[in-house]
């Protein structure tokens, strides 16, 4: 056989068998995510695009992402999703299997939930007075605590906020919502031992600094998560103002996984970044 018809063949076998020619590379899309190499010895690229599955939870963790404003994603070791201040310009990739809202703002509720979500969890009462709340959803109770809120004339909307707490793999996680005054004994009764506080930081729409840096020094977290600021500079008045009372990590990652055997040994700001 001659060296032309050798190359040939040659040309031939490596197209059956797979091997990718540089056209070919060329035109297989890049993933979003990340890749995954095929070890089967069939015919066909060698390289797959493989969706993102994060790692199982235990049953003593939950995991934890900050999408942004005061939008959180809670997910259970038995796949509960939970999307907090559920609303239309933060919304997770999958539909949640519970939301909670709050109204002071539409970046904290959404009047038009996607379909398929079981528990639709509204922190104030549109019929009037106080909204009461307590599901159980496969590993995961949520219930809330209402509170007041300001409205845009110096007044008071009763019960137009309410503090949300999710217990889930053997912790008491709240997420404060629109709070905007210091809680009562009664409110901290009700709430109980916290381990994980969801903060809103912004000291203005919602409260003062010195009034949310008592909020925390009386529900006594050990884990505290800002949410709710708008720039760089408004975390970074927050941080200033409590560097004196807790400790302060940043992570580079919105997302973390929690259970009591993380939890600091004392009341820890960890700053989240939104995307």
């Amino acid at each position: 056989m001659s060296r032309r018809a050798l190359a040939y063949l040659s040309a031939v076998l490596m197209v059956v068998w797979g091997a990718p020619s540089r056209a070919q590379t060329a035109a297989v899309p890049a993933p979003d995510r990340c890749l995954a190499f095929a070890q089967a010895p069939n015919p066909g690229p060698r390289i797959q695009p493989a969706k993102f599955i994060p790692a199982d939870l235990s049953v003593t963790e939950v995991r934890l992402t900050f999408l942004g404003h005061s939008t959180f994603v809670v997910e259970s070791a038995k796949g509960v999703r939970i999307a907090t201040d559920y609303n239309d310009y933060y919304r997770p990739q999958a539909v949640p299997d519970i939301v909670t809202m709050n109204r002071a703002h539409d970046t904290h509720y959404s009047n038009n939930p996607a379909p398929g979500i079981t528990h639709i969890l509204r922190g104030w009462n549109p019929d009037g007075g106080a909204a009461q709340h307590d599901v159980s959803l496969r590993d995961v109770r949520v219930r809330n605590i209402p509170t007041n809120t300001r409205d845009w004339q110096g007044g008071t909307n009763v019960y137009g906020n309410s503090i949300f707490v999710f217990e889930i793999a053997g912790l008491c996680i709240a997420h404060l919502g629109h709070l905007h005054h210091t809680l009562t004994v009664q409110q901290l009764a009700q709430l109980g031992q916290m381990d994980v506080v969801m903060v809103p930081v912004d000291g203005s729409y919602t409260m003062d600094l010195d009034g949310m840096v008592e909020v925390l020094q009386a529900i006594k977290a050990p884990l505290m998560i800002p949410m709710h600021y708008f720039s760089s500079f408004t975390l970074e008045r927050f941080m200033a103002r409590v560097r004196g009372s807790f400790e302060i990590e940043e992570s580079l990652l919105p997302t973390i996984v929690v259970s009591r055997a993380t939890l600091p040994a004392k009341q820890k700001i960890l700053v989240l970044p939104g995307r």
